[in-house]
């Protein structure tokens, strides 16, 4: 049965215990959060969810902070988890930063169709008094081969530089308007404010209602539309470490809009080269692209 990209809180409830679900915790936290999510799982989590490990999925061997994940990793952690070809995965966080958004995008890099976030995470489950448990889920590892690696959506710091001059894609920034502008420095990765040239601001928690659920159509459109992007355009997301850049992405798909694409190094890897372009300051009308 397929499923919906974005299910609700009453839907999972619902759902609970069927044999080809698979529930996911994907919480991952800033470094400075003092949160260690594998710590809070085991304390409480929702029934039956499997730990995903998502700050540990990424390819430590690429010169890319924070790189996504190899096939192999990502072929090794589901046989862990017990997830087969036939899983209908369910994606959950605990996190300021949705970062199960972030494993949506692997997950579909790594060409799993049926698969979803839950909308308004942990956080909306426990507000709902819904089914909780502690401890560790465990499982038999499974058989499981990745579909297929396809990074036609993710985008490299070559492919950024050549898109400055090009024009071909938009880019649009998540972080916060304070660091897209340089008024502050990026505190999370130790490196000086500012942005690519060009590119557009939309910090992700302006596609959230208050209670973490993402917004209708119509909203996420306007907040689209207000921060200058052309929805009829390609769109490349950008952010700190290509983490909220990736909830930006998730909603631009519940428009149905699918000519997207990730800088996976974003400001990490960007801000970190000194030979890379840089842009401070509030952007001009009509400067952006």
């Amino acid at each position: 049965m397929q499923m919906d990209i974005l299910v609700s809180t009453d839907w999972l409830a619902k759902s609970l215990g069927e044999s080809d679900l698979v529930i996911l915790d994907a919480s991952a936290h800033l470094p400075d959060s003092g949160r260690d999510p594998a710590a809070e799982f085991a304390v409480n989590h929702i029934k039956g969810a499997r730990f995903l490990g998502l700050p540990s999925l990424k390819d430590e061997t690429s010169p890319v902070p924070a790189a996504l994940p190899r096939a192999d990793q990502f072929e090794r952690r589901m046989c862990e988890l017990g997830v087969t070809d036939q899983s209908r995965i369910v994606l959950y966080d605990d996190s300021a930063m949705r970062s199960s958004a972030r494993a949506y995008f692997i997950c579909r890099m790594f060409g799993l169709t049926n698969v979803a976030i839950l909308d308004g995470g942990f956080a909306k489950w426990r507000a709902e008094g819904l089914p909780v448990e502690s401890g560790t889920y465990k499982t038999a590892p499974s058989t499981f081969t990745v579909p297929r690696d396809d990074r036609s959506r993710v985008r490299s710091k070559a492919e950024m530089l050549a898109n400055i001059a090009s024009c071909t894609a938009q880019v649009v920034d998540a972080r916060d308007a304070l660091r897209f502008s340089g008024e502050t420095e990026d505190t999370v990765h130790n490196l000086g404010g500012g942005r690519i040239p060009g590119a557009l601001n939309l910090p992700f928690p302006l596609v959230l209602n208050n209670d973490g659920t993402f917004k209708q159509a119509d909203e996420l459109r306007t907040a689209f539309e207000a921060a200058g992007v052309d929805l009829s355009a390609p769109v490349t997301g950008s952010c700190g470490s290509g983490m909220t850049a990736s909830v930006l992405l998730f909603a631009l798909e519940l428009l149905g809009k699918n000519d997207t694409a990730l800088y996976d190094g974003s400001w990490g890897e960007w801000g970190a080269d000194p030979d890379t372009p840089k842009e401070v300051g509030t952007p001009k009308a009509g400067a952006a692209r």
